[in-house]
């Protein structure tokens, strides 16, 4: 795997689980994958196992000022819808699940070396690095759920996610979800405030 897969975890169908990953955590049951389709009006997400099925499907409503997005099964069924925060400090996303469990993830600004957002409503918290593109999931235990990484340079925008807790799938890629349009997001805003400095010199 390299001594660079250590830092950078993310991993394509097919590959071993990262062995970064494994010694801290061990193996994970199942590992979903996701790809965004560039070029579209509606920003659409395929979230994949790990035989290339899709298992479920992100849609975003353009335009949409609230940056709503549904997540459905394969089968067409609901699982998330998802709204942003208009003019939030604290990059703020709003998540219901199909069967009304409502929370909200929020980030905790200002931190040099990890992002920590808190998940509202769950008591759970995702620690990541933007630069490492490396996240982790804890309960309010401070349990392990799961592990989302991001490839770097990709025109796909592909994720990887190692779940640890099965039964908690469908709320995993609901944050997952979620974690790519907050990562988007800023990504974007970085981009307009270093054209806005350039234009300005």
């Amino acid at each position: 795997m390299g001594v660079f897969s250590s830092v950078h975890r993310f991993r394509e169908t097919g590959e071993q689980a990262n062995v970064n990953n494994v010694e801290r955590f061990g193996v994970p049951h199942h590992s979903l994958f996701t790809s965004t389709k560039v070029l579209s009006l509606h920003h659409h997400i395929d979230i994949t196992d790990e035989n290339e099925r899709i298992v479920y499907q992100a849609d975003t409503q353009f335009p949409s000022l609230h940056d709503k997005t549904d997540i459905k099964d394969a089968a067409g069924r609901q699982v998330a819808h998802i709204e942003s925060k208009l003019l939030s400090m604290h990059e703020r996303h709003f998540v219901t699940m199909w069967d009304g469990l409502r929370f909200e993830l929020s980030n905790e600004l200002f931190h040099l070396v990890k992002d920590i957002t808190n998940i509202e409503g769950l008591g759970w918290q995702l620690q990541g690095n933007i630069l490492g593109l490396n996240f982790e999931l804890y309960d309010r235990d401070g349990s392990i759920i799961a592990v989302i990484s991001q490839k770097m340079m990709s025109l796909h925008d592909k994720y990887c996610v190692d779940i640890y807790r099965p039964e908690l799938e469908q709320l995993v890629v609901a944050i997952l979800i979620t974690l790519q349009h907050m990562v988007s997001d800023r990504e974007a805003s970085s981009s307009a405030a270093s054209s806005s400095s350039s234009s300005g010199s």
